[in-house]
C-alpha cells in the first residue's frame, strides 16, 4: 500500500537547468511550497528567470492560466547566500541537484546532517554516484554508522534521479541506499508521483539503469567521431532515422559534455570495465572547456 509523501516544503540545492526544473514541477504540479539556494546569486537569477520564461509559455499555449503561474511562481522563494544550507532547517525534504561530484556531495550531506531537522528526507539528484557513499556522510560526526541513531540518519537518505529538462520528461528514477529506510523510499516515490512523474527503481550501481546502458552509447558515438567513421550528422542522422530516436546521440551528449564525463568517469571508476572508458575526445573537449549547449560549443555550435 502507498503512503502519502507528506511534504509541505521542500529546499532545492543549486539553481542550475536540473535544480531550477524541479523547483519548477515542486510549485507547480506537487504543489509545495519551494526553498531554493545556490552559491551563485546569477545562477538564481538564472534559474528564475527561466522559470518565469517557461511559465510564460505554457500559458500562452494554454495549457495553463495565468493564475495558476502566479500560483506557481509565487510558492518559489530564494533562500540567499548569508543563510545558506541553515535556510533549509525547516523543510520536510531537501534536493541536492549540484555537479557529478562526490566530495562535494558528501560535503553538502554531511552538512544537511548537522544543519536540518532529523525527520528531514535528504535526497540527491544524482546520475551515477553511489547513494550509499553519500548516505555514509549523512552520519553526524562522532556518531557509529552501525549505531541507531547513525542508522537513522543514514536512512533518510535517497536517490531521486530526474531528467533534463525536468518540466518535460516524465521519468524519475528511484534508487535506494543500502541505509535507507523503507518509509524514505516510499515517501519519495510518492513525492516524484505527486510532482507528475513515472518512477522506476535502480539498485545502487555504477550509473544505475538510465546510464549505465545510455553513456556507453553516447561514448561510443564519440569514439565514431573521433576514429573518423562518420561525421558529426551522420553520426545523429543514422541513429534519428534508422533506429527512430528523437536525437542523436552526439546531440544528446551536447546537453552537458562535462557531465557526461564525469558520469562515465564513475562508471570506469566503479567497475573497472573496460568497456567504459571514456572517449579521449569527449575529454579533450571537457578540457577545452566545450560543454555544448550550456555554454554554446560541443559538437555543435549555438547562438541561444
Amino acid at each position: 500500500m502507498s503512503i502519502a509523501h507528506g511534504i509541505r516544503t521542500v529546499g532545492v540545492l543549486g539553481a542550475g537547468q536540473m535544480g531550477t526544473g524541479i523547483a519548477l514541477v515542486s510549485a507547480l504540479r506537487a504543489k509545495v511550497s519551494v526553498l531554493l539556494h545556490d552559491q551563485s546569486a546569477e545562477q538564481v537569477k538564472k534559474g528564475l528567470s527561466l522559470v518565469d520564461k517557461l511559465l510564460a509559455k505554457d500559458v500562452s499555449k494554454g495549457r495553463l492560466t495565468n493564475e495558476q503561474a502566479k500560483e506557481a511562481r509565487d510558492k518559489i522563494s530564494v533562500v540567499g547566500s548569508e543563510a545558506g544550507i541553515r535556510g533549509f532547517r525547516d523543510v520536510d525534504m531537501v534536493i541536492e541537484a549540484v555537479s557529478e561530484n562526490l566530495p562535494l556531495k558528501q560535503s553538502i550531506f554531511s552538512s544537511f546532517a548537522a544543519e536540518l531537522r532529523p525527520d528531514a528526507i535528504l535526497a540527491t539528484n544524482t546520475s551515477s554516484i553511489s547513494i550509499t557513499k553519500i548516505a555514509a556522510s549523512a552520519v553526524p560526526q562522532g556518531l557509529n554508522a552501525a549505531s541507531e541513531e547513525g542508522k537513522k540518519s543514514a536512512s533518510r537518505v535517497v536517490g531521486l534521479h530526474f531528467f533534463n529538462p525536468v518540466p518535460v520528461m516524465k521519468l524519475v528514477e528511484l534508487i535506494s541506499a543500502l541505509q535507507t529506510s523503507e518509509e524514505t523510499l516510499e515517501r519519495a516515490r510518492a513525492y516524484a508521483v505527486a510532482c507528475g512523474k513515472e518512477v522506476t527503481v535502480s539498485k545502487d550501481v555504477p550509473g544505475f539503469v538510465s546510464n549505465a546502458l545510455l553513456m556507453p552509447f553516447i561514448n561510443e558515438a564519440i569514439m565514431c567521431l573521433e576514429k573518423g567513421t562518420a561525421t558529426r550528422e551522420d553520426i545523429d542522422t543514422t541513429l534519428k532515422l534508422g533506429m527512430n530516436h528523437p536525437m542523436g546521440p552526439l546531440q544528446l551528449g551536447n546537453i552537458g559534455l562535462d557531465t557526461c564525463l564525469a558520469i562515465q568517469q564513475t562508471l570506469y571508476e566503479g567497475t573497472r570495465d573496460s568497456k567504459y572508458r571514456p572517449s579521449i575526445l569527449l575529454e579533450r573537449m571537457v578540457d577545452a572547456q566545450w560543454y555544448g549547449r550550456k555554454n554554446g560549443k560541443g559538437f555543435y555550435e549555438y547562438k541561444d
